[in-house]
């Protein structure tokens, strides 16, 4: 049912991307820094969005990574603790009175 449900999600994404492409095919004059190029608007958006998306996560993956390292210092820490509360616990009791 689920994979039913992810395939109708995405041919309705697929269906307003086509609908959004046919609705928005006027050309546009795209100008860059080494010249400029004519393409169908609906082209421009999707690259925009796509670039956009790129800086992004170039932007957040440097918090990432900073997270990552710090959660994997406090699992080694977690396990060392683990491991002497063990190592504790198998300690026999002497009473020496």
């Amino acid at each position: 049912m689920r994979r039913i449900l992810t395939l109708f999600a995405m041919l309705i994404v697929v269906v307003v991307g086509i609908l959004f492409a046919v609705l928005n095919a006027d050309p546009v004059v795209l100008n860059y820094y080494f010249g400029s190029r004519a393409m169908p608007l609906s082209l421009v958006l999707v690259l925009a969005m796509l670039i956009g998306a790129i800086l992004g996560v170039l932007a957040c993956s440097g918090v990432l990574m900073r997270q990552r390292r710090t959660i994997h210092k406090l699992r080694r820490s977690a396990e060392l603790a683990e491991k002497e509360v063990e190592n504790l616990r198998a300690i026999p009791i002497r009473d020496e009175h």
